[in-house]
Parts: structure tokens; C-alpha cells; sequence
């Protein structure tokens, strides 16, 4: 399967750029194998392109701007739905691939016995992965405190600097009366 990715070589426009760039050197840094297919130096391109992209997923003016982004004929999305995958960490998904061994699979949300959601990633590899995570969440947990127990800490802490000046001031009549 091939990713293919529509892109405009010649656009004036820098937001067009900054879009085909950024597909790009993701589709780059997961190392997934992609084309660039040119649609301002090739009308073929440009005409495929335009044809294939649903109705719905075309704007008013009736042409689809790029990057649009193709799994062979299949149509996976503009950069929306692209952004919207990759800060979903669905990509894989979106661009109908199977995420590579040891990827981040699936989210699974669950709720605590406190009633707090939390999210345990599990790894496609390693099913004991979930049990590692949630024991993870568990000490992170008790490391930091939470707003109520910094406010209980605070008069403590104040406690023990005052008893502190007090074994201070007893030890120094101590030592006076000596």
C-alpha cells in the first residue's frame, strides 16, 4: 500500500506550505512510505486528485485544496482530519495502516475506584503492559500530593519549624545557664 500525498509545489500561499510540510515530516519521522504526487506541475495529479475526493469533503468553490492524502485509491483525509489523527495519536488508523509492533495501540479509559478517569495506554506487543501502567499511575499518585494534602501539609510543616525554634531557644537557656 502506498500513502499517496497531493501536494502543490507552486502555491503562493504559506499556510498551504506549512500544511503540506507538516504531513509530510510526519509521515517522514513514522518512516511510512508515501509519494508526492505534484498537482500544480501535473495536471493528471491535479485531475485524479479533484475526482477522488468525496462530495462531502470538497468545499463550496467545488476544489479541494492540498495536502489531501490518499492509501492507494482509497480516500484518507485532508490536513483537518490529518492534524485531528496525529493529536489523536490515530494516524496509523487514519491513513488505514496497521501500526507497526510496539506502537501504541489503544486507549482505554477507566474509571478509579475515587471516581477519576485515567488512560492506561497498552502496547500491541506486550499485553502485561496495562498492569505496568496502572502500577505507574498508582505511585505517581502517591509521589504527588494533592491540592488538600498541601493545605494539611502547610500548618504542619509550620508546626515543625516552630518546634524547631522552640528546641532551639530551650537548648541556648541551656546553655546560658551553664
Amino acid at each position: 500500500m502506498v500513502i499517496k500525498v497531493f501536494l502543490a509545489s507552486l502555491s503562493g500561499s504559506t499556510a498551504i506550505k506549512k500544511k503540506q510540510q507538516d504531513v509530510v515530516g510526519f509521515l517522514e519521522a513514522l518512516k511510512i512510505d508515501y509519494a508526492q504526487l505534484d498537482i500544480a506541475s501535473n495536471e493528471d495529479n491535479r485531475r485524479w486528485m479533484r475526482e477522488n475526493v468525496p462530495g462531502e469533503k470538497k468545499p463550496t468553490n467545488g476544489i479541494p485544496l492540498p495536502p489531501q492524502i490518499f492509501n492507494e485509491e482509497m480516500y484518507c483525509g485532508d490536513y483537518e482530519t490529518f492534524f485531528e489523527a496525529k493529536e489523536d495519536n490515530t494516524v496509523y488508523e487514519f491513513l488505514g495502516l496497521t501500526p507497526p509492533p510496539g506502537s501504541k495501540k489503544k486507549e482505554i479509559v477507566e474509571a478509579e475506584q475515587n471516581g477519576d478517569a485515567h488512560i492506561a495506554e497498552l502496547e500491541e506487543d506486550d499485553p502485561d503492559k496495562k498492569a505496568e501502567t496502572d502500577a505507574q499511575d498508582d505511585i505517581a499518585e502517591e509521589e504527588e500530593p494533592a491540592e488538600d494534602d498541601e493545605e494539611s501539609r502547610k500548618p504542619a510543616e509550620e508546626e515543625e519549624q516552630e518546634e524547631g525554634e522552640e528546641d532551639r531557644e530551650e537548648e541556648e537557656q541551656a546553655s546560658e545557664e551553664d
